[in-house]
This record gives C-alpha cells, structure tokens and sequence, in this order.
C-alpha cells in the first residue's frame, strides 16, 4: 500500500515539476480518486488536458473531479469498476474523448450527450443494453463510438445497423 502511495505522489509530482498537460494515474490501486490530488494540483488543474486513470479499481468519480479540471480534453478510465458518471460530466466544454471501456456500466452514461466537443466515446466491454443512437446522431462533434462486447438489445441492434454520422464500432452478430 505504501509502494503504491508513493507511487501516485511521485507521478503527481512530476506533472506539477515538468509543467506537463498529462496527469498519467494508471495502475496505481485506486479505488476513487485521492482528495489530497486536488490540492497538489489546485495551481496546475487549468494546465491539464489528458488524464489516465485506468486500470485502476475505480469505483466512482466525483463531481469534484470534473470541476477542478474543467480544461480536460481526453479521459481514460477504462479497467475500473465504474456503473456510473456524475452529472458533472455533462458540463466539460473542452472534453473531446473519454475512455469508458471494461468498466461496469449497465446503462449509457447519457450526460455525455450533453457534451458538444466529445468526439471519441469508448464503451467496449460494458454490461449496456441500450444505446440512445438517435440523440448520439444529434451531438455536433461525435465522430466514433465504441460499443463492442455490450449485451445489446435487439432495438439498438437494429438503430446500429443504420447509417449514421459517425462511425460505430459493434460485435458482428453471426
């Protein structure tokens, strides 16, 4: 546990002494994201464009976290054990991909419908039936999703199959 406590300080310590864009937490055991991160970071947070919490053990993400970097452009959570996202989400101006994948989200994170730059969505490996493909088609930005290995209903099957205004990433049904 030490091991791994200092392991996250020498990380955030380097993003602060480097001046960089990227705040990299992977692997580092988390099970949400430590409060004393955002006191460290409170005179770079605006500086901060991409974050990678994966592989993590993640079990929610605070409002608090969306809010203190509110300049974030990429968010990769993917390997955690998230079901879902604070409505904060739906708030990030800036955020143009967010990595969801093999998480434990049973329903879309529909606040991510909210978010005018989001480009990129990964949700591959979820437990989601439904996809709401019909207000996906109306996000400005939205270029690709990634919805492989979710247990799909057959409506949203269906809404797959049609042509859309961004590329879908799907399991072949055979």
């Amino acid at each position: 546990m030490a091991e791994a406590v200092a392991n996250v300080a020498r990380r955030i310590n380097a993003t602060v002494e480097d001046g960089s864009d990227c705040l990299d937490l992977s692997n580092c055991k988390l099970i949400s994201f430590p409060d004393g991160v955002f006191k460290v970071l409170r005179s770079v947070s605006e500086n901060i464009h991409v974050i990678t919490l994966a592989d993590n053990e993640m079990k929610s993400i605070s409002g608090k976290f969306f809010a203190t970097f509110t300049q974030l452009r990429e968010l990769d959570v993917q390997g955690n054990v998230l079901t879902k996202l604070p409505d904060a989400v739906g708030e990030m101006e800036h955020l143009t991909s967010i990595n969801l994948a093999n998480n434990k989200f049973s329903i879309f994170p529909a606040k991510l419908t909210e978010i005018p730059t989001l480009e990129r969505i990964n949700l591959e490996g979820n437990c989601i039936t439904e996809i709401p493909m019909e207000i996906l088609s109306a996000m400005p930005a939205l270029k690709w999703i990634n919805i492989k290995w979710n247990p799909l209903d057959k409506d949203t099957l269906s809404a797959v199959q049609s042509p859309h205004n961004f590329d879908i990433l799907s399991t072949d049904e055979a």
